[in-house]
């Protein structure tokens, strides 16, 4: 029998977007209850974003193009200390990240269920190549905003969803230098 730690379970968010309870990641998404996530942007000095490919391990959204990393605060994590973990713990290396804004959403995904999120995104700069976690991610590249945003116009279906709305609302908020 599989024991249940703190780390299966994610924050549920409730008025004024606080946490008033954590939950198991499968039943938030099955049932599409309000909770926290991270989404991490990498660019490196040309102002390139490092892409990641998700797995085909992944539950939702797999095999689909994303931002950098993402992922859900723990039990008692912050969303920085998440940021950094799931940078880690993906694409295999750690920077100075920064806290740029955050969004709400609520998309259905094409296998039944449900993203209800509080996105934390934060920005990052790296310029060397990931050690990428196989069972997280499939693939990466290196690619221009112009370049993303253009093949995300072409080919929808290719990349998540948190991508494509960040993309289209908040590309600006990412501040890039």
């Amino acid at each position: 029998m599989n024991k249940i730690v703190d780390e299966d379970f994610i924050p549920l968010i409730g008025k004024g977007n606080q946490i008033i309870g954590f939950e198991k990641k499968e039943k938030i998404h099955s049932e599409g209850l309000f909770h926290s996530a991270v989404s991490v942007f990498i660019f490196n000095p040309k102002n390139d974003l490092m892409l990641q490919k998700r797995s085909s391990r992944k539950y939702h959204s797999s095999l689909l193009w994303t931002n950098t990393c993402c992922s859900h605060p723990r039990k008692n994590e912050s969303v920085l200390t998440a940021a950094h973990r799931c940078l880690i713990e993906e694409m295999g290396f750690d920077c100075f990240l920064e806290k740029r804004f955050c969004f709400t959403y609520y998309e259905y995904l094409n296998n039944g269920l449900i993203e209800n999120e509080l996105d934390h995104v934060f920005v990052g700069y790296y310029e060397k190549s990931p050690i990428i976690n196989y069972k997280e991610v499939d693939n990466w590249k290196w690619t221009s905003l112009n370049e993303l945003i253009k093949n995300v116009h072409l080919y929808p279906d290719s990349y998540t969803i948190w991508l494509k709305i960040i993309l289209k609302n908040y590309i600006n908020q990412l501040n890039i230098h």
